[in-house]
């Protein structure tokens, strides 16, 4: 307006037509530079992304590098099953670009009302935003019939198939496919940290191999079925677990009657996640000579498992100094 003000009349009389040229290049110079700054703004911008654990969250990190925003609800010494659901996780989820759950029912109990009282359309099943981990991933431990009287059992499976590094790799590539769709200027990144994620697991892999070589085919017993997937990939047999069904704490009649079994078999390690109570596997270590190992089921569990690859480097070097290659 003020443009058209200045072109009908000033002081001394009708502007010439090359002032009120150089006042509208000036003028549409300025609505340029105002339009780059807020594209270069959008283009800097971080997605958001939201990781039900930790591990699904260093994953993820791993994927996007600089390129997003990673925050992990469940933390590292939490059972997955049991998250504190806070209300914060509300707010946090209502902004994010991304939403990557576990899947197979691990976050059955908690998060969907959370994700109800986000109300973002952009992490509900179906949305480009939605990332389940356990897509394409053969879990073990399947049941053919569902019954309580089974303890805590999962209708889809065993949902802790992260402690399997090459299941890791595949959970990567949903990540790398989601954030390709979402940011598909950034995607030659994701997928160049996406090749670097993979072949570090596949290098690893080589190394982990040759030092589970000196304790394959190892008896142990577990807390709770969290390990299963890491034992299978490793060379290790599980013989029990305390819990005499999933979920199900352990018993007087249940240990009476491990006990026995493990000094027949041998048994080597008692392994427990964190946030397992350390009376009863203490109890039966003195009774069986097996030592207790208390391995982070996830990143960060503790201060020596900063990122998914350090979780196997802890735990398998944990493994190799407790039992070493005895049998």
């Amino acid at each position: 307006m003020r443009l058209l003000r200045l072109a009908r009349n000033d002081k001394k009389g009708i502007i010439s037509g090359k002032s009120l040229f150089i006042q509208l290049m000036v003028y549409c110079s300025l609505l340029i530079a105002h339009g780059s700054l807020l594209c270069s703004d959008s283009a800097l911008a971080k997605l958001n992304i939201v990781a039900t654990t930790p591990d699904l969250g260093a994953i993820a990190k791993e994927i996007g590098g600089d390129k997003v925003d990673v925050k992990s609800l469940a933390r590292p010494t939490e059972d997955p099953h049991f998250v504190d659901a806070r209300p914060s996780f509300i707010t946090i989820l209502n902004k994010a670009d991304v939403l990557i759950e576990g899947g197979a029912m691990l976050e059955a109990g908690w998060l969907p009302p959370l994700i109800e009282g986000a109300r973002n359309k952009k992490i509900q099943i179906g949305s480009a935003g939605r990332v389940i981990g356990s897509d394409g991933i053969t879990l073990i431990q399947v049941p053919t019939t569902l019954d309580r009287a089974m303890g805590d059992i999962h209708p889809m499976g065993n949902p802790h198939y992260l402690l399997d590094p090459l299941n890791g790799k595949v959970v990567a590539q949903h990540i790398c496919d989601t954030l390709c769709k979402l940011d598909a200027a950034s995607c030659p990144h994701f997928q160049t940290n996406l090749e670097g994620f993979s072949r570090k697991i596949d290098e690893k892999m080589v190394e982990w191999r040759k030092l589970t070589a000196l304790f394959k085919g190892t008896k142990v017993v577990t807390y709770h079925k969290s390990y299963d997937y890491f034992l299978e990939r490793f060379g290790l047999e599980l013989v029990d677990t305390l819990e005499p069904k999933p979920g199900i704490p352990p018993s007087p009649t249940h240990i009476n009657a491990l006990i026995p079994r493990m000094n027949e078999d041998g048994v080597k390690a008692i392994i427990i996640e964190p946030n397992k109570e350390k009376k009863t596997p203490e109890f039966i270590a003195e009774k069986t000579g097996a030592k207790v190992l208390v391995l982070p089921g996830t990143v960060g569990g503790n201060e020596e498992t900063e990122d998914y690859i350090s979780l196997f480097d802890y735990n398998l070097a944990q493994l190799a100094a407790a039992i070493g290659g005895g049998h």
